[in-house]
């Protein structure tokens, strides 16, 4: 199976998580958080420095449940970026269409 390649946001999104985990580790050791929620150090290393980018979604909970994080919290964190929202659309300006009646009620004037 081939697998398409990650998106620079699906990569940056792992980059925050890995940095979300390691904050919330804090001083405790790798080996101990990955022994309390059932995957190996080297797993949780790779999440940790984004080297597994979109890790599966039981192993995000498993790991947020021993460090005391919600998924609320790693999903506030570690989410899609919202899209830049654009400033407020203005209807295009247009005069007035050939042989539609003005305010006045007369027809335009056509060259």
């Amino acid at each position: 199976m081939v697998r398409t390649p990650l998106t620079p946001e699906e990569r940056r999104r792992g980059e925050r998580l890995g940095e979300l985990l390691r904050e919330a580790r804090g001083g405790r050791s790798m080996v101990a958080v990955a022994a309390s929620a059932g995957i190996s150090a080297e797993t949780l290393r790779k999440i940790e420095t984004g080297r597994a980018p979109t890790p599966a979604f039981f192993t995000v909970a498993a790991v947020a449940g021993v460090l005391g994080l919600s998924m609320d919290d790693v999903l506030a964190r570690c989410g899609p970026e919202p899209e830049p929202v654009a400033g407020p659309r203005q209807a295009p300006v247009a005069g007035p269409l050939p042989g539609v009646l003005s305010a006045a009620g007369a027809l335009p004037l056509t060259a």
